[in-house]
């Protein structure tokens, strides 16, 4: 009886340390998956909420798209036919993400702009739904902003396809 009581538990630990390290293995390949701007530093020092202040700040619709990567129907969004002159915020953090003189008509249904602000973001590889797309995430308080393509204007070449909802705008000071 001692003998299968030493096999079951060395079995047990062999199982255990075999589960622990493909998770960390996991994780290490989700974080070598994540596809970063130069000179960005990964999560420099986001600053954290837990869900439920999430949930108490963001009215339902906000929480949908930025905490669980929702999408907002096209042409729907307040900021597509927007062209104020001034800066897009994160509706998470209030971090700045956009320019207006970066922000052009692509017709997709969406604000698009062909640049961010350095460091605003961080690009992440998004294969849900059946597709391989880069998701946008805001570098400070990690929400959902959108998708970038490459199919932009000149001069970058990219497309960063941004619901409304997930920004704030600050009109220049006159």
């Amino acid at each position: 009886m001692s003998n299968v009581k030493l096999i079951f538990g060395l079995f047990s630990f062999v199982l255990f340390t075999i589960l622990f390290t493909s998770q960390i293995v996991s994780q290490d390949q989700t974080l070598q998956k994540i596809n970063v701007n130069s000179k960005q530093q990964l999560y420099k020092d986001p600053m954290k909420r837990t869900e439920s202040e999430w949930k108490r700040i963001l009215t339902k619709e906000e929480y949908r798209v930025l905490r669980e990567k929702g999408t907002e129907r096209a042409f729907t969004g307040k900021y597509d036919g927007f062209f104020e002159d001034g800066k897009y915020l994160c509706a998470g953090c209030d971090n700045d993400l956009f320019t207006s003189d970066t922000k052009y008509r692509s017709g997709c249904g969406w604000p698009a702009f062909y640049e961010v602000i350095p460091e605003s973001v961080v690009e992440v590889e998004d294969n849900s739904y059946g597709m391989n797309r880069v998701e946008i995430i805001c570098s400070n308080c990690e929400s959902h902003l959108g998708h970038v393509f490459k199919d932009g204007p000149e001069p970058t070449g990219l497309r960063y396809c941004i619901n409304s909802i997930s920004m704030d705008f600050k009109p220049d000071e006159e």
